[in-house]
């Protein structure tokens, strides 16, 4: 009992004490007494001086907004005969997870009567008082008709098509109009990750809405947007990232800094739904300017080429490069084989393009970038890596060869997939695949060159293994760039490759890749 009392006691003390405390600090106006859901005292007002940052803001944001939206536009298509097999938003094939679906808003209603148009919408902006207007090329790719319906609610039927450029996704259209309100074209050089940026356009048939956010990223390579399965190499995919909602509907309207300048033509989000999900990707706008002149003043795009594939450089290929820091662009393979200037410079495959005419290159949208800069027939000096050698290489450009690319299909003439006969086959334990030769018949149905043929195909990969996600089933190894450069003939000759290699070397493959159609470069890190 006595140990029962003493505690309460010392309980009593303690809530007393607290009291007391409350009251002391009350009487020197420390705290204040009131109930959780009482009225908000006035002295909680943030004051003027507080709210100024705030008010700045918002008045330069609605001053970016009454100077913008007057020049941009809504654009609604019109295709008459419908695609039978191609999609006229994609037309080369399939897009990555997540994004396709933003452009589904471009194709017809599955379930539309034959004999109605597909119809479409996107969004443009004007970028010269006479009518010229700047937009994506996947908006109007294809259309019959084009019309633009202007802030103003005027309308223009008919819009001319001056210029697409699928390799960019820009577009060029006009309407026969004067003294019209334009944007300012910037410098997405300039825009810094962080910083504020307006989105206008017109998504889910809301017309003219703003959405804003910030740059919250820059140099995006969404390969897959433009270059699904190698069928456009020449695809330039540099975007800028932002999280201001972008959703369909918006392809082709003006991503705007805080100034009022445009960086950036709003293309495409990620999403597993189609719908705005906080990323969505901009083309930069100088690289938009570029085309624009080209496809007003020829019609057409003028580009110069290496004639080369190009890859980005990964943590093996920087070590078997002899670079400090990852970045660069590694030269895959040459196209076309025969007449490639780059090749004809003395370049090989293997070798990594760290700067080209006096500007470093950090990865391939960079160097891609550089060259839309040049004409045919211009000289640029190109520096290589080649496994710890420098080198410098004076290429002269060439012009884009006529696009027949073709993909190899890896389905035989019945349907079936086809397949190496695994019995045959033999462990890699250093590389972590099964490697067999390459069987005639599989070499015929996967439509692998002859000067590939003799090469060694893939079977298994390890998912533990260093090759995993470098190399894939169905690949065929044809050579070792490094460290020696030696034909891969038979199952033997890459043992022998990698017999001396120890734990970390790293050894470099050219790869012909059959649904590719092409040979590639890979660094494997030998794990023992």
């Amino acid at each position: 009992m006595s140990t029962k009392y003493a505690r309460a006691r010392f309980g009593a003390a303690i809530v007393v004490a607290f009291l007391c405390g409350l009251v002391f600090a009350s009487g020197f106006n420390l705290t204040k007494f009131g109930w959780a859901q009482g009225r908000v005292a006035s002295a909680s007002r943030p004051t003027a001086a507080q709210i100024a940052p705030a008010a700045d803001m918002e008045t330069a944001f609605e001053a970016v907004v009454d100077h913008a939206r007057p020049a941009v536009v809504s654009i609604e298509t019109e295709k008459f005969a419908k695609p039978v097999s191609r999609s006229r938003s994609n037309p080369h094939g399939q897009l990555p997870p997540g994004i396709e679906d933003f452009f589904r808003q471009f194709q017809g209603a599955p379930d539309m009567p034959s004999d109605q148009p597909e119809e479409a919408s996107g969004s443009g902006f004007i970028v010269s008082p006479d009518g010229y207007i700047l937009t994506n090329n996947h908006v109007v790719a294809d259309a019959d008709r084009v019309t633009v319906t202007l802030f103003d609610k005027r309308v223009f039927q008919n819009a001319k098509v001056v210029g697409r450029d699928p390799t960019t996704d820009v577009a060029v259209i006009k309407i026969d109009a004067n003294n019209l309100p334009t944007v300012n074209l910037g410098d997405d050089a300039n825009a810094r990750v962080g910083q504020w940026v307006l989105a206008i356009g017109n998504p889910l048939q809301l017309d003219f809405t703003v959405t804003a956010g910030i740059v919250s990223a820059k140099g995006r390579n969404q390969a897959g947007l433009l270059n699904p399965n190698g069928s456009n190499p020449y695809a330039i995919t540099d975007y800028i990232q932002t999280d201001a909602a972008i959703n369909p509907g918006n392809s082709g309207g003006p991503l705007l800094n805080i100034h009022g300048d445009v960086i950036g033509i709003n293309s495409a989000i990620a999403s597993g739904t189609g719908y705005y999900a906080g990323y969505g990707f901009a083309i930069p706008i100088t690289l938009a300017k570029e085309v624009m002149n080209d496809l007003i003043k020829y019609g057409k795009v003028r580009r110069a080429v290496l004639g080369v594939q190009i890859g980005e450089v990964d943590a093996n290929m920087a070590k078997a490069a002899g670079l400090q820091t990852i970045g660069g662009a590694v030269i895959q393979s040459f196209s076309p084989e025969d007449d490639s200037p780059a090749k004809k410079a003395g370049a090989q495959q293997g070798d990594v393009i760290i700067a080209a005419g006096g500007h470093p290159i950090d990865q391939v949208s960079t160097l891609q970038r550089i060259i839309r800069g040049y004409q045919p027939g211009d000289v640029v000096d190109l520096d290589v890596m080649r496994f710890g050698q420098k080198k410098t290489l004076h290429v002269k450009l060439g012009a884009p060869a006529a696009d027949n690319t073709t993909v190899a299909s890896n389905d035989d003439e019945t349907g079936g997939p086809v397949s190496a006969n695994s019995s045959t086959s033999t462990d890699n334990s250093k590389l972590g695949v099964s490697v067999s030769a390459l069987p005639s018949a599989m070499a015929q149905q996967l439509k692998v060159p002859t000067t590939y043929r003799t090469g060694v195909l893939v079977g298994h990969v390890a998912p533990e293994g260093p090759s995993y996600r470098n190399l894939f089933p169905q690949d065929v190894i044809v050579r070792e760039l490094h460290p020696a450069s030696r034909p891969i003939a038979s199952v033997g000759d890459l043992q022998q490759a990698v017999s001396s290699l120890g734990n970390g070397d790293v050894i470099t493959l050219e790869v012909y890749t059959p649904s590719l159609g092409s040979t590639r470069v890979v660094s494997v890190a030998i794990q023992k």
